[in-house]
């Protein structure tokens, strides 16, 4: 196990760890299920859809944070896979709205059975004292992402604001 870090690299020690997480998940999750032949971007698409039913790709966009349009075209292609649905947006009939099929749901509940087993497995081969400690660390985690997001919203609200006032 790596020493903890110094305040001053903690930063880069976490978003590190966190790389390499996501990297194992994926890696033992495709191992588990090769059959799965979405991508992460598709699978967290239709993780978000599920989460925010009748989405719009703009919102959709925002939450992922990637362009509309790359959106739009996972989206769109989904919609030709049968995993979404479209239908008008509920307060503007010009915006498509995009929910789950339960096909898109199937493989959503596929895609995360899988990861919790994963940890399960993994978080019983650790010992008690470290369980302990992991669980003692998902508050910290939680507000980490949710300073995060708080500071991503406010990025993304002064970036448009600095758009909007440009001539």
């Amino acid at each position: 196990m790596k020493r903890v870090p110094a305040e001053a690299v903690l930063p880069e020690a976490v978003a590190d760890l966190v790389a390499r997480l996501r990297r194992a998940m994926r890696k033992a999750a495709r191992a588990r299920t090769p059959t799965m032949s979405l991508s992460v971007a598709q699978l967290e698409l239709l993780s978000l859809v599920q989460e925010h039913p009748g989405a719009r790709s703009g919102d959709l966009a925002g939450l992922l944070h990637l362009a509309p349009n790359s959106v739009s075209t996972l989206a769109n292609a989904m919609t030709s896979a049968g995993m979404l649905d479209r239908s008008p947006g509920a307060t503007d009939k010009r915006t498509v709205a995009f929910t789950l099929t339960s096909q898109g749901a199937h493989l959503v509940r596929q895609w995360r059975s899988t990861n919790a087993a994963l940890l399960q497995s993994a978080i019983a081969a650790l010992n008690s004292r470290d369980r302990q400690k992991l669980g003692e660390a998902l508050p910290v985690l939680e507000r980490l992402v949710a300073v995060i997001d708080e500071q991503t919203q406010t990025q993304t609200h002064t970036h448009a604001q600095t758009a909007a006032e440009r001539p």
